[in-house]
């Protein structure tokens, strides 16, 4: 491993570009992988939207949400009926496709399915995950842990450049604040820019989460998503991830903090307006 090897300042997932100082990009789509029908059904629908607004949206799904509230907690339909599901989202809508992994073990084979691999919150500093992440090639999203500072994330970065990749995204998506609560420090955004040369991308989904909230499940503040969206793209991303779903009160997992797919267009229409004017602004 070499730890002088530098992130991208641009990172291509399929046709969709992320940069600091590029145009915003989205990743966007329901926490969970429900159904082959309902994974089609939302990645129709950000396409159709994609070419309306002429932005660059890469579909988020997970499937498997391992690190639920709750044994009893839905996870996901899993790896053998996911990736067929992804492969076809890829080949009849020609949408590239961000999911999880959380061992070190899936990641060569998930990588065959899909453009971007993402490493949870929870998983930021495990080393053999950002390795085997990082050798497959794909682009690695990686979401700061809750407990880490910001400028932590450049040995995190350093660890999947060191293996040979220097397609990184960093993913900021709040901080732990007491009990059940995240905060998001606006700070962080330029921090993690500087710190870690990677495009960085806002959680505005996560950073909203009360996590064990319920006792069984986590909370959220939906209402909330568009106003830390709003702020971070003031002070400069490359991208925004968006958790959105048909009807999110009734999903099996983040439904709290999931923007109905009918506010989404809006959302994203006022997102573009603000980086347009954040990134046009003297610095």
């Amino acid at each position: 491993m070499s730890a002088s090897t530098s992130a991208a300042p641009v990172v291509a997932a399929g046709l969709v570009q992320f940069g600091n100082d590029l145009p915003l990009s989205i990743i966007a789509g329901p926490c969970q992988l429900e159904s082959r029908a309902h994974a089609l059904e939302v990645a129709a629908a950000l396409k159709e939207i994609a070419a309306r607004l002429k932005i660059g949206i890469v579909y988020k799904t997970s499937f498997d949400k391992a690190n639920r509230t709750s044994v009893s907690a839905a996870r996901g339909v899993g790896l053998r009926q996911a990736l067929p599901v992804f492969a076809e989202i890829r080949s009849s809508l020609g949408m590239p496709v961000l999911t999880d992994v959380h061992e070190a073990s899936q990641c060569a084979e998930v990588a065959q399915a899909v453009d971007v691999l993402q490493i949870p919150a929870f998983l930021s500093r495990q080393t053999d995950l950002l390795v085997a992440a990082a050798v497959t090639g794909k682009v690695v999203n990686v979401k700061k842990g809750q407990f880490l500072a910001p400028w932590d994330m450049a040995n995190v970065v350093a660890k999947i450049t060191g293996a040979g990749n220097t397609n990184v995204l960093v993913t900021e998506r709040g901080v732990s604040f007491g009990y059940n609560t995240l905060v998001s420090d606006m700070r962080a955004l330029p921090i993690l820019a500087r710190t870690t040369g990677a495009p960085v991308i806002f959680d505005a989904t996560h950073s909203v989460q009360q996590p064990g909230g319920k006792g069984t499940s986590s909370g959220g503040e939906r209402e909330f998503v568009p106003v830390l969206a709003r702020a971070a793209v003031a002070v400069g991303v490359a991208g925004v991830f968006i958790e959105t779903h048909p009807d999110p009160d009734h999903a099996p997992s983040d439904g709290p903090n999931m923007v109905p797919l009918r506010d989404f267009e809006g959302l994203v229409r006022t997102l573009m307006a603000f980086d347009a004017l954040s990134k046009s602004a003297p610095r």
